[in-house]
């Protein structure tokens, strides 16, 4: 998932002391550096084994999810299975709780660009572009996924190509990984493929690393910029890699709800991710749902 701590960025407190995004509000482009006392952490073999068993519950509800979304299903239906399951497997929703999110799942639809509230009275409908972006907590660590969905018939071409290339860029990037190498290959080989085709990444969210918490350092650009901190990448690493287009402008806003993301020019928007262990020779895709 994206960074749900910059939501809580540039805010004004709430009654309970907790910081809110202000509502309605531009968001400024550029990159927002996760900060973490901790620092980069690199992980145990013991560590990344249990972040196995976190992930392989997210990729079985995505599996189950791109399976079974379908026009007249509400987002609400999601949510309420994505967190049955997750908790049948004997994890907990990451998401849920998580700076108030109120879900077990980030449901964006169309120009919704990230953190759309599941509803039980949101209609999917057919040609709906879904963005679906759920993680559990198993053991002690996290895992984190995001699929987009081409939702029944009459999905817009536009549509297809932009989940299509938002697949591919993740890959793109996930092909530079291994020990040795820089975020800012990652983010170059993002970059390059979003807009050798003509789309824009999305410059307000990162990815980041994950593990103990949801959202760790470092964070995880998708284009290059002099800001980066140009890490080199050693293995036990653990990545959330999560490239976001836009179809047209790379400008976003959040609604009044204080999560919901869309795009300024209301064009759509795509998101893949996968939880990543970097490795001496490449990287494993824990969240994987070949299996």
């Amino acid at each position: 998932m994206n960074l749900f701590a910059e939501l809580l960025a540039a805010t004004q407190k709430s009654q309970d002391g907790v910081a809110s995004p202000a509502p309605s509000v531009v968001t400024q482009t550029g990159p927002r550096i996760q900060k973490s006392r901790r620092g980069v952490e690199v992980k145990s073999a013991r560590e990344i084994d249990t972040m196995r068993q976190a992930s392989r519950i997210v990729a079985t509800v995505l599996r189950e999810i791109i399976e079974m979304a379908a026009p007249g299903m509400t987002t609400g239906d999601l949510d309420a299975h994505a967190e049955k399951r997750i908790r049948e497997m004997g994890a907990v929703p990451s998401f849920k709780g998580y700076h108030g999110f109120p879900a077990s799942i980030c449901a964006s639809i169309n120009n919704e660009v990230v953190h759309g509230i599941p509803s039980n009275k949101r209609l999917i409908k057919a040609g709906d572009l879904v963005k679906i972006d759920t993680g559990a907590y198993f053991d002690g660590y996290h895992g984190d996924s995001c699929v987009t969905l081409c939702v029944g018939e009459g999905v817009p071409e536009q549509a297809r190509t932009l989940s299509r290339i938002a697949q591919e860029s993740l890959m793109k990037g996930l092909a530079t990984v291994k020990a040795g190498s820089t975020l800012f290959e990652l983010a170059g080989a993002v970059q390059d493929h979003v807009e050798a085709h003509g789309f824009a990444v999305v410059e307000d969210y990162t990815g980041h690393g994950v593990g103990r918490n949801l959202h760790e350092e470092p964070s995880v650009f998708n284009y290059r910029t002099r800001e980066l901190p140009n890490m080199k990448l050693r293995a036990g690493m653990t990545l959330a890699v999560e490239p976001i287009l836009n179809a047209g402008s790379k400008a976003c806003r959040t609604l009044k709800d204080r999560w919901t993301v869309v795009t300024v020019d209301g064009s759509l928007s795509a998101q893949w991710e996968h939880t990543i262990a970097v490795t001496s020779d490449g990287c494993e895709i824990l969240t994987d749902r070949d299996f």
